[in-house]
């Protein structure tokens, strides 16, 4: 399992027992026939959590790669597509209880799961290992603000910053 120490001022974890696809912010991982999926560690950190979520398409139907399947808001709205075509089946107990999802999102938090409508082995060769996506991370504001400061670390935050503190309401 790869660790980043300081990302955005938290610790996060990347098992190295599955694929991750990065536009997204999901994990994959194989699971009998199926592919199952969720949030990544990084992803709900740079995200600043999950305060509602809602499935866009009905349990137990084909989805096309590609197409939204999730409405997630976070610190802002984001729509999550599938990496791969299938049947799809939701997680009820994370959309009840959206804590899972951040606690345990390698786990009991996985949002989906997609029977494949191709050969299960080559829809996990898509996405990147543990390590790529690691690498993938060293771009985003995680790594450019290790100790989490607030109002970020670029120079236009910090002039916004220091242009609000200086302002007389």
């Amino acid at each position: 399992m790869a660790v980043i120490e300081k990302f955005l001022g938290q610790r996060v974890e990347i098992p190295e027992d599955r694929k991750y696809y990065v536009k997204q912010g999901l994990w994959a991982k194989s699971d009998d026939d199926d592919m199952v999926f969720g949030f990544t560690e990084p992803a709900l950190v740079l995200a600043g959590g999950v305060n509602d979520l809602d499935w866009l398409v009905g349990a137990e139907v084909s989805v096309k790669q590609g197409q939204d399947v999730v409405f997630v808001i976070t610190g802002r709205i984001l729509y999550i597509d599938t990496p791969l075509s299938g049947k799809i089946f939701f997680n009820p107990e994370v959309k009840q209880n959206l804590s899972l999802a951040i606690e345990d999102p390698y786990g009991k938090g996985w949002l989906f799961r997609i029977k494949p409508d191709a050969d299960l082995e080559g829809s996990s060769q898509t996405g990147l290992n543990g390590e790529g996506y690691a690498e993938s991370l060293k771009s985003s504001d995680g790594f450019k603000n290790p100790e989490g400061l607030k109002g970020g670390v670029s120079g236009i935050c910090k002039a916004v910053y220091s242009g609000i503190r200086d302002q007389k309401f």
